[in-house]
């Protein structure tokens, strides 16, 4: 368990968090210890089991470590695939290369069923006495200017007014929260066809969907043919890639459980999205057909058929490429967006909820650090969390922008048409189709490196030299890295 870094005085400052996803989740527990009170605010009635697999990286798995371990890591460690080493083969079945899983207790790795772990922090945060209101959709979010404090709030759809010093807007891709900060600052967002003018807020097909499935191993016989026997054995995690399709499978549990997800190409790349029906959500996630994911691995290693000819049920994800927004906070400071509703992630990534989670650890931070500067001692509540919120938008607007290009890169390097002779290629230099493991993103200590910015940021926010992109954490020229002191 890492030690906590400091002491947080109470500060008074009420945050309402709509979405108890990941990020909201973690906001609100980060609020908790930062001395600020929080509300999560969520729309759905009950907890729900969505989703599939789901990775935590070491940079999130660090936030984890600092709370109680026996509410999450020893609930966790059973949930998750325990495995040494990710295996990597062409579509053929020959063998390229294997990445050894790093194993450091102090940013410990959760791979497992998103709704598996979603509950074991879920209810964390309740056994903290935060509280958490089902069954409240937001229908507005509002800031009223001239206010010292409780300057923002929100509707719900029961008619109820909730208010606060802040809002965040964690409630994902649809968040209406994300058309109310651009709007603040005067973007015409646009619909349809010419939604994103200017670069702001243009969502476009990848040109890709992802089939994902979840299956109980001995139910679907998978221990009783010779092909796929091996991942019942043990936790495993194994990927094939082929021309423009790739797949990935892990076992869990002991190996009672498999998780797989093949990304393949589909008709419309570029093409506008209909946000409201692209099928781009848990709640409603579009069917997908067994015989039709068969078709992707005609001429392929056998193991994968099998795999895939098991199944009973999947999904058809489509994957929505997105132009960086232009803020994430509002004009005056009081309304902010978190995770998804901000900076929505390509899963190639494996980072949508841990960088969520750093964005709550960094907002709760700079909301404290704003709210005791010594600076700031003249100020009222609503301007200090107006710098705290503007401190928040600026130390990770760089990083999550560079963290998305990850996905990118990684989707770009295994969707190339391959020949043999490629293969062959890969096989002297893996590393083309290794994951990457980049240091600055996964060896961040968000809490740690915030601390050690924020006055250079605050100082920027109040006229001062810009802080130098080294110092946001958004690359491998980031000093956090090399390990210099800020």
């Amino acid at each position: 368990m890492a030690t906590p870094i400091a002491h947080y005085p109470s500060t008074f400052i009420k945050v309402i968090i709509v979405g108890a996803g990941f990020g909201g989740l973690i906001t609100a527990i980060e609020c908790l210890n930062k001395g600020h009170k929080a509300i999560v605010l969520e729309k759905v009635a009950e907890w729900k089991q969505l989703g599939d697999i789901l990775s935590l990286g070491p940079n999130s798995g660090q936030i984890l470590s600092r709370y109680s371990p026996e509410h999450i890591d020893a609930k966790l460690r059973p949930l998750c695939m325990d495995n040494d080493r990710f295996k990597i083969f062409s579509h053929a079945g020959d063998f390229i290369t294997e990445q050894i899983v790093p194993q450091d207790p102090s940013k410990p790795m959760y791979n497992g069923h998103r709704a598996d772990l979603h509950k074991v922090i879920f209810d964390y945060a309740v056994s903290l006495g935060i509280e958490i209101k089902m069954g409240a959709r937001v229908t507005s979010y509002n800031e009223d200017e001239g206010k010292d404090s409780n300057a923002a709030w929100v509707k719900l759809e029961s008619g109820e007014v909730i208010r606060g010093d802040l809002i965040v807007a964690a409630d994902g891709l649809r968040s209406k929260a994300k058309k109310v900060v651009l709007q603040s600052h005067g973007f015409d967002i646009g619909t349809g066809e010419d939604r994103g003018a200017g670069g702001m807020w243009r969502e476009r097909s990848s040109g890709y969907s992802v089939y994902r499935a979840w299956y109980d191993a001995e139910e679907c016989g998978l221990s009783k043919d010779p092909l796929t026997k091996f991942l019942t054995e043990k936790d495993t995690h194994v990927g094939w890639l082929g021309q423009d399709v790739h797949f990935l499978v892990a076992s869990l549990k002991g190996g009672k459980e498999i998780s797989w997800v093949a990304t393949h190409p589909i008709i419309g790349e570029g093409e506008p999205i209909d946000d409201e029906a692209d099928g781009e959500d848990w709640m409603n996630p579009s069917p997908g057909k067994v015989e039709e994911a068969l078709k992707l691995f005609e001429g392929w290693d056998p193991v994968c058929k099998a795999i895939v000819s098991k199944t009973p049920s999947l999904i058809d994800f489509p994957l929505i490429t997105r132009t960086p927004l232009p803020a994430f906070v509002s004009r005056n400071g009081w309304l902010c967006l978190l995770g998804d509703s901000a900076h929505p992630f390509l899963p190639t990534s494996i980072q949508g909820a841990s960088q969520s989670m750093e964005d709550g650890v960094v907002l709760a931070t700079s909301l404290s650090l704003s709210y005791f500067s010594p600076h700031h001692a003249h100020l009222s509540t609503a301007e200090r969390v107006a710098i705290g919120t503007r401190s928040y938008e600026k130390l990770r607007y760089e990083r999550v922008i560079a963290a998305q290009q990850t996905g990118v890169k990684v989707m770009e390097q295994w969707h190339k048409k391959e020949d043999d002779d490629n293969w062959e290629e890969a096989k002297k230099k893996p590393e083309k189709v290794e994951l990457p493991r980049d240091e600055w993103l996964l060896g961040h200590d968000a809490e740690w490196w915030c601390r050690g910015v924020w006055e250079d940021m605050r100082q920027e926010l109040a006229g001062g030299n810009k802080v130098p992109l080294e110092k946001l954490a958004a690359g491998p020229e980031s000093i956090e890295v090399v390990g210099q002191k800020y």
